[in-house]
């Protein structure tokens, strides 16, 4: 309590605890004596006095000094106590110490400077505000730079002016606020207007604002102007489509050697067959089995086209599920003719699922790498293509993350890398093959899929020792709705030096319902023998240069006892018989050239 005059008659326990004074220390001292002299100087307690005897009430926050001369910030209310007629008889007063309040409020307030200034300092993003209602309440530097107008000229518009006709038809903007309020934060990217009507290409991303009890107050929105960088990527991308293309020409430019040799070949039964019905006009039977060789011819060179059309296509990019192990089956007769007759080609399935990667960058880089083995070999050797899962744990290569992966490997024994080559392998346009003979684009073509398809690459070469390129994929579990999988098929092992009868032997076996799997050597039947015990027919040439028929075929007995055994040759039986004796009265033997039902007929009829 405060007299008439201002003077101290009454001190509580609460001003004796943060003023410092005891009641005997301050009762009857003027109140003024808690003002800093800063505030006596300027009549601030007289001032006080006066506004509470004359409006009822006075109130204030400001410095209050304490007894050892601290200062405090203080909340003060001043009330006039009134007796009979209106007499002033004092003053009570109250006052706070709001301090901490106070530094909490001036803490609150740099904050809120500071990240003003940080927003409006943004050149590159757009940060503006929205009222629930999608109305423009804020507007940072950035904002006024990216979208080219002022704040005056925007405040209170709908955001929805940025966005292209078609959008907003579309009601785009309306959708963006409700995904934003209902899942926490809505993000895009797309085509967005400026105030000048030009376009530029946006990334997106808005934000509900909640206050304290959840209720929408409106919405942050961030906007980039990547335009430059999405230009970038295009043209990367169709760079790389270009690339890829060169890589395929150049691919089947490497080719040309045998598929000459091969058409040559189709060619000479078409070209004979024509002159052998112009030379026996009348013999019909003869015709007919003239024309049936010729129709083969015709259709081998036919099936050689389409695939090599099919592999050289331009085509856009695109990641789907694919079956590696069927690609590879179909993409094999392609594979067979980069490779030289002298050298072997063992391919080893097993199963490895699906994974999601683009068809024709895989084809290609199968191609690339077989033909970097090719190119890696003296005149013989073996070139091996295998297929197989792996479980990785984290980080155990590169930085693939641990899961089931499928693994491709192409090896070969050839001439082999030295360390400081192979750590240049991957590098675009390096190559140590001679001019002309290369661009040094293959091995790099194949670790951009691997990277495109979030796989990895490996190369393990030493010199002397060969080169093996593993490729992991990730696997991929089979899609919802997916065809379920086929039963298995009994496996066939068909044998031929020659590349056309051996492609189209394995077309008769494929369309009679087996497995085909194709060896060109009696050499690599016998080590595919070994790998899959599950064979259960062997159909081979007798006459072959490394190994004969009739021994692959006893061999193939003594692993697999019950399995059927045909053998067939061009030669007739009688001279086969008295060269291998009775070793070949062993076995079922069909003559060349023999059709569909020959094949379907004499397996009936192969003994076990």
């Amino acid at each position: 309590m405060l007299s008439a005059d201002g003077e101290v008659v009454s001190w509580n326990a609460g001003a004796e605890r943060f003023k410092g004074y005891t009641p005997d220390e301050i009762i009857g001292t003027h109140f003024s004596a808690f003002y800093t002299p800063e505030d006596r100087a300027n009549g601030v307690p007289h001032r006080a006095l006066y506004q509470a005897r004359t409006t009822g009430k006075f109130e204030d926050e400001g410095w209050r000094v304490r007894k050892d001369g601290s200062l405090f910030w203080a909340s003060v209310v001043i009330d006039p106590i009134f007796g009979a007629d209106d007499e002033l008889l004092g003053y009570t007063k109250i006052t706070r110490d709001i301090t901490e309040k106070r530094r909490t409020a001036e803490a609150l307030h740099a904050s809120e400077e500071r990240f003003r200034l940080l927003v409006q300092s943004v050149t590159d993003y757009a940060i503006y505000m929205l009222s629930p209602a999608g109305l423009i309440t804020n507007w940072n530097e950035g904002a006024r730079r990216i979208k080219r107008l002022d704040f005056d000229d925007v405040k209170g518009s709908h955001f929805s002016r940025f966005y292209t006709d078609e959008d907003k038809r579309n009601g785009i903007p309306g959708k963006a606020l409700r995904t934003a309020e209902r899942d926490g934060r809505y993000e895009t990217e797309g085509w967005r207007v400026r105030g000048d009507g030009t376009r530029f290409w946006a990334h997106v991303v808005i934000d509900p604002v909640f206050d304290s009890a959840r209720q929408l107050i409106g919405f942050a929105k961030i906007t980039r102007d990547i335009t430059e960088r999405r230009e970038a990527a295009l043209m990367l991308e169709r760079t790389r489509e270009a690339l890829q293309q060169s890589q395929k020409l150049e691919a089947i430019g490497k080719l040309t050697g045998g598929i000459a040799h091969d058409f040559n070949n189709l060619l000479n039964v078409i070209c004979s067959g024509i002159d052998l019905l112009r030379a026996t006009p009348s013999d019909t039977t003869k015709h007919r089995r003239i024309m049936d060789s010729m129709e083969r011819a015709a259709q081998r060179g036919a099936a050689l086209t389409g695939q090599l059309l099919a592999f050289a296509r331009q085509q856009p990019l695109a990641l789907e599920l694919l079956d590696i192990n069927h690609v590879i089956a179909s993409f094999e007769a392609v594979l067979r003719r980069a490779i030289p007759s002298s050298a072997r080609f063992v391919i080893e399935k097993a199963h490895v699922g699906t994974v999601r990667t683009d068809v024709s960058q895989f084809e290609s880089a199968l191609l690339n790498l077989v033909i970097n083995a090719r190119d890696a070999l003296n005149d013989d050797g073996t070139i091996s293509l295998e297929t197989r899962q792996v479980i990785l744990g984290d980080n155990e290569i590169d930085h693939l993350p641990a899961g089931i992966y499928a693994l491709i490997t192409v090896g070969d024994d050839g001439t082999g890398m030295a360390p400081e080559v192979a750590a240049r392998a991957l590098e675009p346009f390096f190559t140590t093959k001679a001019v002309g003979k290369g661009t040094g684009l293959g091995l790099s073509q194949v670790y951009g899929l691997m990277q495109q398809s979030g796989g990895h690459l490996v190369i393990k070469s030493a010199l002397g020792q060969g080169t093996c390129i593993s490729l992991y994929f990730p696997a991929q579990e089979a899609e919802l709705g997916a065809e379920p999988e086929a039963p298995s098929l009994d496996k066939a092992l068909v044998v031929d030096d020659q590349p056309d009868v051996l492609d189209m032997t394995v077309a008769i076996f494929q369309s009679l319902g087996y497995d085909a799997i194709a060896a060109n050597s009696g050499a690599e039947a016998m080590h595919l023998l070994q790998q899959h015990r599950d064979i259960k027919v062997l159909f081979t040439d007798v006459v072959m240069p490394d190994m004969n028929g009739v021994v692959l075929a006893q061999a193939a007995r003594e692993l697999a006892p019950e399995m059927k055994i045909l053998l067939t040759s061009g030669y007739m039986s009688g001279p086969l018989r008295e060269q291998f004796g009775n070793g070949l009265a062993q076995f079922e033997l069909i003559t060349k050239p023999y059709r569909l039902a020959d094949v379907a007929k004499r397996l009936r009829a192969a003994t076990t």
